[in-house]
């Protein structure tokens, strides 16, 4: 079952929201009381393609006006 969470507290607490959706929680994000989007963990089973790790290239990542600039 989805719990229903502000848009707010989401943003105050987004560790908290994240460690619960890894953890299999699903969540619907309220804003004004209405419905915005939904939190839900990733199926294992969907097919998810590494394309590059920005990490494996330099240690924090990669500039992103630097990547762009470079296409």
């Amino acid at each position: 079952m989805e719990k229903l969470i502000a848009l707010k507290d989401l943003r105050l607490n987004m560790n908290k929201y994240a460690t619960a959706v890894k953890a299999g929680q699903s969540f619907v994000v309220l804003k004004q009381s209405k419905p915005l989007f939904k939190l839900t963990p990733i199926n294992e089973n969907d097919d998810w393609e590494e394309v590059i790790n920005f990490t494996q290239i330099k240690k924090g990542g990669v500039d992103i006006n630097a990547l762009l600039a470079a296409l």
